[in-house]
């Protein structure tokens, strides 16, 4: 195996600080915009479903408003479902998804179950096409209160307010190339460790909760994506980026104990959706369409089981 090349900021073995994450900074360009891609057809939403500015984030003068859609005359009798997408900004399918599905697919829930569904919790990141927020902080290790990434603490405050209710989440991710070119040696130079490459499943898998298991509801999620993109296999080990695969197309991580914002509603039911939108066999159309069935299969499973 050829050796790896340190990442580009910052030295080997030693933890940034401030003059590393502004170097970091540096090289991070505004490569599209939340406020034409994510933010219009939010208020276009906004008819069919109670907007919710639930926070605002100012990064060196950039502003963007945290916003969520809700169902509109939200019944305290009902359960309650979250969607969440843009946990990680460059994680597309995620945000389109979620937008998808209120656009397409949610009337269709109305008076069944509450819907709170937020398109984009890392704005900033979003435009950057990035992981991490302005402050080199991956929000989704940072679900838990008093956590320093105002993304994650925002959505916990929102979700507070009727946590009680909530018996699903569904939180919209991809895992990509860049996963491996791009993000885990930043992580790895952001933290003074060494960076072990790893590999990227060609394929839709999810995350459960290690903690709170749920195989049956698992897998009724991913029958019906295997009909929108193939499921990724297990590799050689039997696992999927290092976890291993405890039913086809499926791993568990102990969402709260890593601050994973799938964890934060305390729902019996909660995935994490993995796309893999570099695939020759996947389409971006098809990686959005597949976050979509994901979210109604998961609600109506939930729905059924009842």
């Amino acid at each position: 195996m050829s050796p790896v090349a340190f990442y580009p900021v910052g030295s080997p073995g030693q933890p940034w600080g401030e003059a590393e994450r502004t170097q970091w900074r540096a090289r991070q360009q505004r490569l599209r915009r939340f406020d034409q891609d994510v933010l219009p057809r939010i208020e276009a939403l906004a008819g069919s479903f109670e907007p919710v500015q639930y926070g605002a984030l100012d990064y060196a003068g950039e502003t963007y408003p945290l916003l969520a859609l809700r169902s509109p005359d939200w019944n305290p009798a009902l359960p309650a479902a979250l969607v969440t997408g843009g946990v990680h900004g460059y994680e597309t399918s995620g945000v389109m998804g979620a937008l998808e599905f209120l656009e397409q697919h949610a009337a269709a829930y109305a008076g069944r179950i509450n819907l709170l569904v937020v398109p984009c919790v890392n704005p900033w990141g979003y435009e950057r096409i990035n992981r991490w927020n302005f402050d080199a902080i991956d929000p989704n290790r940072n679900f838990r209160q008093g956590a320093p990434a105002r993304e994650s603490t925002a959505l916990i405050e929102l979700v507070a307010r009727s946590k009680s209710q909530f018996v699903l989440h569904i939180d919209l991710h991809e895992t990509t190339d860049s996963d491996e070119s791009e993000f885990r040696p930043a992580v790895a130079a952001r933290d003074g460790k060494p960076f072990v490459p790893g590999l990227i499943p060609d394929g839709f898998y999810l995350v459960d909760d290690t903690e709170n298991p749920q195989p049956a509801f698992q897998q009724a999620v991913v029958a019906a994506v295997e009909q929108v993109t193939h499921i990724a296999p297990a590799d050689e080990a039997g696992e999927i980026i290092g976890s291993k695969v405890v039913s086809r197309g499926v791993i568990e991580y102990p969402l709260v104990a890593l601050g994973l914002c799938a964890g934060i509603t305390g729902a019996r039911y909660t995935t994490t959706t993995e796309v893999y939108p570099d695939s020759p066999r996947a389409t971006p159309a098809q990686c959005n369409r597949a976050q979509v069935v994901a979210v109604t299969a998961a609600l109506d499973y939930v729905l059924a089981a009842a």
